[in-house]
């Protein structure tokens, strides 16, 4: 008897984790990354205070964000926003575009992170610096873009 509750049970959670799943396939995806996002700008003095270590993880992620942001600010600047936010039909055709284009940042930042762990320790620490800090006025720059679209 024991053993059919516990089978039930297990089937029970089974069926509910499917039904879970599915749901979350169909749910409306973000165009631009809920993960491009910069938690904390720097300022030069802050920055040579930091070892080079620290520098390339804020390099590193500046790049990933530029590069799940840059590409779609025709269509949104912001995390977040779907296709149904912009009128875009929330079709297949639309839904395997978005996918591929998930896919293919994925694939690049895979790449470009490898590359960068792997080389970049061999930069001279004023050039991360002068990078972040130009990385961190390019991210900010999308607030002026979003007031010029305002307009």
């Amino acid at each position: 008897m024991k053993s059919k509750i516990t089978l039930l049970s297990v089937l029970f959670f089974l069926i509910i984790s499917a039904a879970a799943s599915a749901q979350a396939k169909n749910a409306p995806r973000s165009i631009i990354s809920t993960t491009a996002l910069i938690r904390k700008y720097h300022d030069q003095k802050e920055l040579s205070g930091m070892q080079k270590g620290e520098l390339l993880e804020l390099y590193i992620e500046r790049i990933k964000v530029l590069v799940k942001t840059l590409p779609y600010i025709a269509l949104v600047t912001k995390p977040g926003v779907t296709m149904a936010d912009l009128g875009i039909p929330d079709d297949n055709e639309h839904k395997k575009v978005l996918d591929a284009q998930a896919v293919g940042t994925s694939t690049f930042l895979d790449t470009t992170v490898e590359f960068q762990r792997k080389m970049m320790p061999y930069s001279d620490k004023g050039n991360l610096i002068a990078a972040i800090l130009f990385y961190e006025n390019t991210l900010k720059s999308l607030h002026e873009f979003n007031e010029l679209n305002e307009m």
